[in-house]
């Protein structure tokens, strides 16, 4: 089993102490590039949905959706003055 550090594309808990750590700004900047990030996963779900021919992709691609549209609404408020 793998440890979320050693993922493609996870922080290691370093990386996540130094981001709690860091200014407001640069919070937000992550936010902002994590927002993007999502989005493009939506943005690849749907195609899957709207495109896809085998079910189980499908029906994962609609959970993706769903989770993902979830979390940037999260960061958006985290966000919003």
């Amino acid at each position: 089993m793998m440890s979320g550090a050693d993922m493609p594309g996870m922080m290691s808990g370093t990386e996540m102490t130094a981001l709690a750590q860091a200014p407001d700004a640069e919070f937000e900047e992550w936010l902002e590039m994590m927002i993007e990030h999502h989005t493009g996963a939506i943005d690849m779900s749907e195609t899957e949905t709207e495109q896809g021919q085998y079910k189980p992709a499908i029906d994962l691609a609609n959970e993706s959706a769903e989770s993902q549209t979830a979390e940037v609404e999260t960061m958006e408020n985290l966000l919003a003055p």
